[in-house]
């Protein structure tokens, strides 16, 4: 399965030449070198991404300051302040990162809907199609909702955007998505996903009062595990593709700010989210896309013959694990950078718990379109693709109240009268 979201690899292993033997005084200092070595050498990469800007990602639209400039900006302050107001003092005053975005557009709505205040941030980069982006922009400015154009690299910013709106919580959904595209800019993940993710970080503990924050992280970070269904206890020590390590990292960094500085804090590891609005880099974006062209599609087989399965999570089931994790997020317990006592730290899986065979997703697509698809089958390569993912949600639905309901025909029924409609204009497409 091709361009599949948040799914790593198994990288190969270093056998050592056991012929050569040295003396212990020779080892000892070889290995002193060795490692002195390798931590230099560690920190000047580090260095060299985090001070990268990625060309590839960086929008060349700038209304307002976004990348790693940081210009003082202008901001429309009756928008925002519109935007950011609640329809009573019992609803929450949300930031949502990344709110063009896939995951974001949904939440933002769904926030919007029952009435919280919604402001969104976003950089329009060029990973995918940014007209897309763009009409997902267009569909929250007529429900109400402000995206103001910035990174969330831009700490002076982030730090207008504190000081105009008073926010309850952080919903941060920014990211570079995507596991391959990592071999290609892997600038662009440490850029967004640790760098960026550490400077909203410092401006939220800033703040008086602390939001609470909750955050995108991924079912990548479950890496190499073969045990299933993947549970929030088991190991994560083990990941396999750059992404991967850089959610891992995320979740980490989070208890680090949590421990240190009282912020309450609520990581959501997502499981292959799919449905309207979605991201054309997923395989039943561009499958439904290569099908109605008549284009072959690419499948991949794992070693025993049998086709990669995916827990395919339907996009409105995840919103509601979004506003589950903000409804029953604690407040934070610092203020102004200090501590005032413990504050809420928690992750949860947010899956469908029933893994489907990517030949049956094709299958399903076949008989919707009502097209033979054009298939070739290959081996599972090691380029960030695994087998199977596979979610225990038992703690999100005892601490949530997450129920998943769609399953997958239906939302790839759902998924393509929108698709059909966006790109084909037909008039049967509603969403």
């Amino acid at each position: 399965m091709s361009h599949l979201d948040n799914i790593p690899s198994t990288p190969g292993k270093y056998k050592p030449d056991k012929s050569f033997r040295f003396h212990s005084s020779t080892a000892s200092s070889l290995s002193k070198l060795t490692l002195y070595s390798t931590l230099f050498l560690s920190l000047l990469l580090i260095l060299l991404l985090l001070l990268s800007t990625p060309s590839s990602t960086t929008s060349p639209r700038r209304h307002l300051s976004t990348g790693t400039h940081h210009s003082p900006v202008s901001l429309p302050h009756k928008l925002i302040h519109k935007s950011a107001r609640p329809r009573s003092t019992a609803g929450h005053t949300v930031l949502v990162t990344g709110a063009s975005g896939f995951v974001g557009t949904h939440v933002s709505l769904a926030l919007k809907r029952r009435g919280d205040g919604v402001l969104g941030l976003d950089n329009f980069n060029q990973y995918y199609d940014p007209a897309l982006k763009r009409a997902r922009q267009k569909f929250l400015e007529k429900a109400g909702i402000f995206i103001v154009e910035g990174d969330i690299n831009d700490k002076d910013l982030l730090q207008q955007l504190f000081d105009a709106v008073l926010f309850t919580h952080v919903m941060h959904l920014a990211a570079q998505a995507g596991v391959r595209y990592a071999m290609q800019n892997p600038g662009s993940y440490i850029h967004s996903n640790i760098a960026g993710f550490v400077n909203l970080l410092e401006v939220s503990k800033s703040a008086s009062p602390q939001p609470a924050i909750i955050w995108a992280s991924s079912s990548s970070v479950y890496g190499l595990n073969s045990k299933v269904p993947f549970s929030e206890k088991d190991r994560t020590d083990q990941p396999a593709s750059l992404y991967a390590a850089t959610k891992k990292a995320g979740e980490e960094i989070a208890h680090t700010y949590n421990h240190i500085y009282g912020l309450s804090i609520t990581g959501l590891r997502f499981f292959t989210v799919y449905g309207p609005w979605g991201r054309p880099d997923m395989a039943y974006f561009f499958f439904t896309r290569d099908i109605m062209k008549g284009k072959t599609i690419t499948l991949y087989e794992s070693p025993d013959k049998g086709s990669v399965a995916r827990d395919f999570t339907y996009i409105d089931d995840v919103v509601k694990g979004c506003l589950g994790a903000l409804d029953t997020a604690k407040k934070s317990t610092g203020s102004g950078g200090k501590k005032r006592g413990p504050a809420q730290f928690r992750i949860f899986n947010l899956g469908n718990t029933s893994p489907v065979p990517v030949s049956r997703l094709v299958s399903i697509l076949e008989k919707i379109l009502k097209v033979k698809a054009k298939k070739k089958v290959v081996p599972l390569p090691r380029n960030g693709d695994v087998e199977f993912t596979h979610a225990n949600i038992s703690l999100a639905v005892r601490e949530l109240g997450y129920k998943p309901t769609t399953d997958l025909e239906a939302g790839l029924k759902k998924f393509v009268r929108w698709y059909l409609g966006f790109y084909l204009g037909s008039k049967k497409s509603s969403w």
